[in-house]
Formats: C-alpha cells, sequence, structure tokens
C-alpha cells in the first residue's frame, strides 16, 4: 500500500453520521484561524488517533501489529504567509501558547524540554529530512487535537503525522502514504521518544471499516482486514483510566527501557543461534526479534518451515519461544549490563552504544530478557491467530477473538510489565459485563484499554465501567468528560 494521501471534499466520508457535529468543530476552527491570522485557512490536514487491537510493545521488534484508525483526531488548518516565518497556535491557547519561528529555527528541537511546539516541529522536520532539503515557506497553522494526551490512542502520532501532511502540502511535495509514516516515526526521536512505527502507519493508512495487518521487516507492509461479520455483531468500546502515562518523561524506566531490553534480547539470542556473525545480523542496526528469526530460519537445515500464511507464522514463532527459554532461562530475575556485556562478549561502554543510550537513556539495575522476550514472540504469535480467524471468520469468531485479547493482556501485565492497577480493574469489570475480550491499548503504565464486545452488551459493558469504575475513581466526572473517556467505535480513516 503505497498509494498518497486522500484529499476529501465531505465531511461524511471520514465522519459518517457525526458528520454535522464535526462541521461545528471545522467551522470553529476555521473562525478562529481567521481571528487570529487575518485569513481564512488555505486547507485543513487530518490525521486520526489509533487503538490497537492487538500487538503491543512488538512493532519495534520487527512483528506486525493489528490496530485500527478511530474517529478522534488531530486537525492542522494551514496557510502560506509569504515569509519565512512559521507561526503556529493551538485551539487550547491556554495549555499550548501560540510560538513564532523562522524557518532555520524548526530544525533545532530540544529533547530535553516537554514543550508541545517540538512535536510541531518534529513533523516539519520529518517530511523535510526524508527528501533532503531545507524548508523555505513561512506559513500559519492552528492545531485542534481531540485525541487525549498521554491516553494510549496516539495522540502524538497524529499531531506529528497531521503536521507532515500539511507541510508537504505547503511545500509542494508528495510522499507516498509509506514515506510519509516512515518518515513520522523517524522524526519522534528527535524528541527522544523509540518509535515503531505502528503509531504512525495507522494514522496515515487507516481505511474505513477496516482494521490494518502492518508489517515492518523487510519492509512497510498494510493489509487491510475486515473484522469478521457475524449474526451477533460486535464493537470495540474504549475505557480510558486518566492515568496519564506520558512517553517523554517516563521513557528511560517504561517506553524504551522495554525497547533496549528487546534490543538486547536479539542480540544475545543471534548469539545463542550461532547467526549473530551472519552478514544479515551483525549489520542490521537495530537488530530486532524478527531478524533474528528471519535469519535463523533462512539456514539450511533447520527445517522445513511453510513461509505462506499464518501456519508458517505460528510454527516460525513457537520455535522461536523454544529457543527462548533455553538462551534466557538461567536468568529468570534478570541481567545486570555487566551480565549482557559478557555474554556478548563486548565491554559494558560498547553494549551502551549498540543499544544509543546517548540518545535514549535507560535506568535499570537488571534487564529482564527473558520475560520480554517471551511476551515479543507470544505477542506476534497471538496477532497472526487473530488475522487468521477475521479471515476465515469461523461461528465462535467474537469468542476465540476476545481470548486472544484477554491473552495479550496477561502478557503485557505480567510478562512485559506494562499494566497498571487502573487497567487491570477496568479489564476485570468490562469482562464480567460482557466483553469477549479486554486489554490494554498504546504504550501502557496507565492511558486506554481496548474490549471487544457484541452489540447487544455494548451499553451494559459501559454501564459497568461508568458505575463501579469512573464512579468510584473519579466522582467528579462530568458527562462530557465521560463520554471522552468511554465510547464505542469501529475501524476509521
Amino acid at each position: 500500500m503505497s498509494s498518497f494521501a486522500p484529499t476529501v471534499n465531505r465531511l461524511s466520508d471520514i465522519y459518517g453520521a457525526d458528520e454535522n457535529a464535526q462541521a461545528v468543530r471545522y467551522a470553529r476552527l476555521v473562525v478562529t484561524f481567521k481571528a487570529t491570522y487575518g485569513s481564512q485557512p488555505e486547507f485543513i490536514a487530518r490525521a486520526p488517533g489509533r487503538v490497537n487491537i492487538i500487538g503491543e510493545h512488538i512493532d519495534y521488534c520487527g512483528f506486525p501489529v493489528f490496530p485500527m484508525a478511530i474517529a478522534p483526531d488531530t486537525l492542522v488548518a494551514a496557510r502560506a504567509n509569504g515569509s519565512d516565518r512559521i507561526r503556529v497556535s493551538s485551539m487550547d491557547g491556554t495549555k499550548y501558547p501560540p510560538r513564532d519561528f523562522s524557518v532555520a529555527d524548526m530544525f533545532e528541537i530540544d529533547s530535553t524540554k516537554h514543550e508541545w511546539s517540538n512535536y510541531f516541529k518534529c513533523g516539519y522536520r520529518g517530511v523535510l529530512d526524508h527528501v533532503s532539503r531545507q524548508g523555505d515557506k513561512g506559513f500559519d497553522a492552528l492545531i485542534d487535537g481531540q485525541v487525549p494526551a498521554g491516553g494510549g490512542l496516539s495522540s502524538l502520532a497524529a499531531f506529528v503525522c497531521a503536521t507532515q501532511l500539511a507541510v508537504q502540502r505547503i511545500e509542494g511535495l508528495s510522499l507516498t502514504q509509506a514515506e510519509l509514516a516512515s518518515a513520522a516515526a523517524q522524526a519522534e526521536r528527535h524528541v527522544g521518544v523509540n518509535a515503531g512505527g505502528m503509531d504512525q502507519a495507522v494514522s496515515i493508512m487507516g481505511q474505513q471499516d477496516s482494521a490494518l495487518f502492518i508489517e515492518f521487516h523487510p519492509t512497510l507492509k498494510a493489509t487491510p482486514v475486515r473484522l469478521p461479520e457475524a449474526d451477533l455483531p460486535f464493537a470495540f468500546v474504549i475505557a480510558n483510566t486518566l492515568v496519564v502515562s506520558n512517553k517523554h518523561t517516563t521513557a528511560p524506566t517504561n517506553y524504551n527501557l522495554r525497547v533496549v531490553e528487546t534490543r538486547v534480547g536479539a542480540l544475545m539470542l543471534a548469539k545463542h543461534l550461532g547467526i549473530a556473525e551472519h552478514m544479515v545480523c551483525a549489520s542490521a542496526n537495530p537488530l530486532t526479534f524478527k531478524v533474528v528469526m528471519d535469519e535463523y530460519f533462512a539456514k539450511p537445515n533447520v527445517g522445513d518451515i511453510n513461509d505462506d500464511g499464518v501456519q508458517g507464522w505460528v510454527e516460525r514463532l513457537e520455535t522461536m519461544l523454544r529457543e527462548t527459554e533455553k538462551a534466557f532461562g538461567t536468568h529468570p530475575h534478570g541481567y545486570t549490563r555487566d551480565e549482557m556485556a559478557a555474554a556478548l562478549n563486548i565491554t559494558a561502554t560498547d553494549l551502551s552504544a549498540k543499544i544509543h543510550e546517548n540518545q535514549f537513556p535507560v535506568r535499570a539495575d537488571r534487564f529482564k530478557i527473558l520475560q520480554r522476550a517471551q511476551h515479543a514472540f507470544s505477542e506476534a504469535l497471538r496477532v497472526v491467530k487473530f488475522r487468521g480467524i477475521c479471515e476465515q471468520a469461523p461461528e465462535n469468531a467474537g469468542l476465540r477473538l476476545g481470548d486472544l485479547m484477554n491473552q495479550s493482556q496477561d502478557s503485557c501485565r505480567d510478562l512485559f510489565e506494562c499494566s497498571c492497577p487502573e487497567l487491570d480493574e477496568i479489564c476485570k469489570i468490562a469482562r464480567q459485563a460482557g466483553s469477549f475480550g479486554s486489554r490494554l491499548t498504546g504504550a501502557g503504565w496507565g492511558g486506554c484499554s481496548v474490549h471487544l464486545v457484541p452489540a447487544n452488551k455494548v451499553d451494559d459493558v459501559k454501564k459497568a465501567l461508568a458505575d463501579q469504575y469512573y464512579a468510584v475513581c473519579f466522582p467528579d466526572l462530568s458527562a462530557e468528560q465521560l463520554s471522552e473517556a468511554l465510547f464505542a467505535t469501529k475501524p476509521g480513516r
């Protein structure tokens, strides 16, 4: 899927039945833009948030994921201003004060500062870095975001992707969707986030009524997959814990640490399998579990496994789970830095350089390589099984898909340790009220959960969560705030 980002002229093409409410929002954006900058915007760029149905923390391991775009989105109204100044403001000007930069300033991003305009700069720089040029056109931009920050629905990716779409229009560029997604993932690294690529890919490539099976290795590929139709249809309920997990501030102990643990795990597993010196592994930067798996099964005499279809994936991943236990089972409580370095026959300083710790610092006494590897391979296994069920559409599809989602939550909680008590409680309540499957979505440590719910149980699940979670933990929540935190959705674009 390497087409260009679509242009639409009717809000109904994006929002369907919600067209009228969105028309009011767009009109307010245009009025505010004119009041701020003195003229109407030339266009409005849009990028949606996403919910990852299954496949958590494995995009940066090179494995496929299964997200869908959702209606909440970020809008960037923009207009060239004929100068060398780039002015950006937000509809929430109190929280995000306006900024004014020269074109040259846009390439200066201080990742040590938690400054909202840094993410706007990421989008700007991502597009221009991709085409190896400097921007030369000033413009005015007004941002309106509906994706809750820190909620696990990819507010950052939506912001960066919407900015990229605006910048390429201003600069007269024509990047494909795949190029934009790749550029956005690379760009987020300027603010110290070691992005894997899933969030950006689905924000740019999302399709109406379909989830996406997104593969990253050897190349980025997004395959639309329709969810199975059933006599009893189902929907997805999104429930925000309202516990904010900020990637930027918690990265050294949470997100970036998990990336590092999987990257070191890939290096150690390649050595265990005797393929560390193979050109593919030795030259990979970074080396991921997916690269290790592919190279291992490229060896002669490893076994005749069918590469095509779900069964080939299943056989390879099950083999890697067994090898993971052999490689790391002697260290169930994790490795120190020195132990990891010794296992790789390098110094601790060389190890730090290999994992780019100068750019993505981490803090940990022990690195849980076994548990992280077990999660990565088993979660990838669940993703390919999920796709297979969607394509086969058996009678009990909802129950089987839900079971995989429940297994995913267990793995995220126990092996990857990226859940939190609030997420665990929401999943428990939803399952008791009728959800087929409930799990965290996004990075975790707070944020949102996703629930696969029979259509006739959606109201029951929402009521149970409203009464047993939100009324107890957030009794002062207004009706509007509750509707933003708890809602049903289907795949969007």
